[in-house]
């Protein structure tokens, strides 16, 4: 996996990167299986209050490698005719195969991630960005639902994940046309929370901020978070926040938030 992805964690901080920089950190069969790995450690990685996701070298991620195109072009890979059971096999419970699995287990994290993109981020790489909670951009990164270009559609959550950020007609036009767009445009369209100079340097002074706050609290925002953007009815989500808010009044971290604060110094929460 260390060929592929890198994990390093300090102060509750998960610093993860690509680090096929030769390859632009495209994704292989080889990377597919890190990502998976990778965020299925840190679900229960204990001690960890914020997750960065970042790319070695010259990109973030320039999306699927060349490998496969050539493999789909010569006829070795084909999709064919499957039923419903060779579609559905192998999924996870949230219904997603390997590659949507790649992309979609940062939001199935408990705790906050943060992309950082540079460079390009393009079509499964652009898909990978939008699996974190927040995407910090360069002003000069390039991105694109580029998969039109290869006669494809976005395959890897991104239709779940761009329903929650931009409106249906800007999702449609990106997927027919394929066009490439930067930073700032990323960021009027919902799809990048802000363009940095310095995107992995943001992310990691931001993720280190996280992590100093109550962790049950942080974990406890993103569940509502993810449950904001479903289906689920208002009531439901009203019943949650109340349940969430009951959970942590009066709890050991809650008290030591209040306490610390009172006291005016650094808070000491416990995982």
């Amino acid at each position: 996996m260390n060929d592929r992805v890198t994990v390093e964690i300090e102060e509750g901080v998960a610093d993860v990167r690509l680090v096929r920089s030769d390859k632009m950190n495209a994704l292989d069969n080889a990377m597919f299986e890190a990502l998976v790995e990778t965020g299925e450690r840190l679900k229960t990685q204990k001690g960890v209050r914020a997750v960065v996701l970042s790319g070695e070298g010259r990109a973030f991620c320039a999306g699927l490698d060349m490998g496969n195109f050539q493999q789909m072009a010569s006829g070795e890979r084909r999709g064919g005719e499957r039923t419903v059971d060779e579609l559905t096999r192998g999924r996870t419970a949230a219904g997603a195969n390997r590659a949507q699995q790649c992309c979609y287990v940062w939001r199935e994290i408990p705790v906050p991630v943060i992309a950082a993109v540079h460079g390009v981020a393009f079509g499964g790489g652009f898909q990978l960005a939008l699996g974190a909670d927040l995407r910090f951009v360069a002003p000069d990164a390039r991105l694109a639902v580029l998969e039109i270009k290869w006669g494809l559609v976005p395959d890897m959550a991104g239709m779940v994940l761009m329903r929650g950020l931009v409106r249906d007609d800007v999702a449609r036009e990106l997927t027919w046309s394929g066009r490439i767009f930067g930073g700032e445009e990323a960021v009027a369209m919902g799809l990048a929370t802000r363009v940095c100079a310095d995107p992995r340097a943001e992310a990691l002074a931001l993720a280190r901020e996280i992590a100093g706050k109550n962790p049950d609290a942080i974990r406890a925002g993103k569940r509502l978070l993810n449950l904001a953007q479903g289906d689920a009815p208002m009531d439901q989500i009203f019943l949650e926040e109340t349940r969430e808010q009951v959970a942590l009044i009066g709890s050991k971290n809650q008290v030591e938030a209040v306490t610390a604060n009172l006291q005016k110094r650094a808070p000491a929460f416990a995982d």
